[in-house]
């Protein structure tokens, strides 16, 4: 074999093995570590510390949500489903002045029932609910997790997991960001802001929609 031939055949297998890595990394991207840690921010480093950070199976884990529900498409509420949705919130925001583990177990409720509205995984597959919500709201689900863990220690009989009044209203005030994502009209008449970060449609939606303080923060600012 000639000289010329074996450097020929030579460049050839290097052209393929850069080609095959390339071609890796490519069908690799949405589950890539970097990519991943910024889809899903908060959610990213809570799956580190779940894994006792073990970073690799943080993000197989993260990776095979994006696999599972990734797809979803949201569907859009009536203007009926939306009214009922705000009026039950805003009853739950009323109630927790004198009954806040109530308000809690009921905004648990209301996040379930509105997630499944929209398509998500059914409420009473919380985890896979969860899963899904992260992959698409993942910078506001952790208020939904914190509801859930404050109603299901009432619900066991529990003391509501150490948590106090306080507590209980920063859940509250979380996981109202994840219900006005949830609740709010999305653009073309129900797909959901996939591009945009949750912050950037929270601010978008704030910006066409007059401010009233809750009545958690009032509450708050009464007692300071």
């Amino acid at each position: 074999m000639s000289t010329g031939l074996i450097i020929a055949l030579i460049v050839i297998v290097a052209v393929v093995v850069v080609a095959a890595a390339v071609l890796t990394l490519r069908a690799r991207g949405p589950h890539h570590g970097a990519h991943l840690k910024r889809r899903f921010g908060p959610e990213y480093d809570r799956a580190v510390a779940r894994h006792d950070g073990d970073a690799e199976a943080a993000e197989r884990e993260l990776a095979q949500r994006v696999k599972l529900h990734g797809d979803l498409r949201a569907r859009p509420l009536e203007a009926a489903e939306r009214e009922r949705y705000e009026a039950g919130w805003t009853a739950a925001q009323e109630r927790f002045v004198d009954s806040p583990r109530e308000a809690v177990a009921e905004a648990d409720r209301l996040l379930a029932d509105l997630a499944a509205a929209r398509g998500y995984p059914d409420g009473g597959q919380y985890e896979e609910q969860l899963a899904a919500l992260s992959v698409h709201h993942a910078h506001h689900v952790d208020g939904y997790r914190r509801v859930h863990r404050v109603a299901q220690a009432r619900v066991n009989g529990g003391h509501e997991g150490g948590a106090g009044t306080e507590e209980m209203r920063e859940a509250m005030v979380e996981a109202r960001a994840l219900f006005d994502d949830l609740v709010r009209p999305s653009r073309h008449n129900g797909g959901d802001h996939r591009g945009e970060p949750d912050g950037h449609r929270a601010r978008t939606a704030e910006r066409g929609r007059p401010h009233t303080p809750s009545l958690l923060h009032r509450r708050q600012a009464k007692e300071s």
